[in-house]
């Protein structure tokens, strides 16, 4: 299989095998077997050009469905954080507001500016600018749960979705957290960087029932 070629392999009184490379212009990626288990019928040439084909055909559907795959993620995501991006966070606020509405449960959105931010780009340069954002994208992840979502609206504005809450008070403690976790010094190329974040807050049902 290694070699990119098919193996054909019979032993008298056991199945026969045939195995043949799922082949992609990135090299190979699985294989393709079968197996007869009538021990008299062994696989021919002609078995092996089929299945040739059909692992072709197999290959290239996986290559397209990988393909499809990435374009979605780009599409959704933030190329700078991958973190989803503005779209990708309406989809998912709405899908959220939606269930909780249905089960009668809290939800609350925050939402995170860095102070001054454009003062570091200006002193230190777009790559450390960057470099910060990656960042802070790092620690607001690290302040909630895999079940909420964390996005980057634009530049240095981002949003928390804290799904299911069990009380509105609980949004405002993720955002002290969030707070304290922003403002320890991130270094950055040699230089020790602080910021400061201001966040505000929105509950749902108190402050509104849609994602505006």
């Amino acid at each position: 299989i290694r070699s990119g070629l098919p193996v054909l392999h019979s032993v008298q009184d056991s199945p026969s095998w045939l195995g043949v490379p799922l082949t992609t212009q990135n090299g190979i990626i699985g294989v393709l077997l079968v197996m007869s288990s009538a021990a008299s019928e062994c696989y021919t040439e002609s078995h092996k050009e089929l299945l040739l084909f059909v692992s072709a055909q197999v290959a290239a559907a996986i290559e397209r469905q990988k393909l499809h795959a990435r374009l979605q993620y780009l599409a959704q995501h933030d190329a700078l954080t991958r973190l989803p991006n503005r779209d990708f966070l309406y989809e998912r606020l709405n899908s959220a507001l939606a269930r909780a509405k249905r089960e009668h449960a809290y939800l609350a959105v925050l939402y995170v500016d860095l102070d001054d931010f454009k003062l570091v780009n200006d002193s230190y340069g777009h790559a450390v600018g960057d470099a910060l954002l990656q960042q802070v994208a790092l620690r607001l992840k690290a302040c909630v749960r895999e079940s909420d979502t964390v996005a980057r609206m634009s530049g240095d504005e981002f949003v928390l979705v804290l799904e299911n809450i069990k009380h509105p008070a609980h949004g405002l403690i993720v955002a002290q957290k969030v707070r304290k976790d922003l403002s320890q010094p991130i270094q950055l190329d040699g230089h020790v960087l602080n910021i400061v974040p201001s966040i505000g807050i929105a509950v749902y049902p108190e402050h509104g029932d849609d994602s505006q």
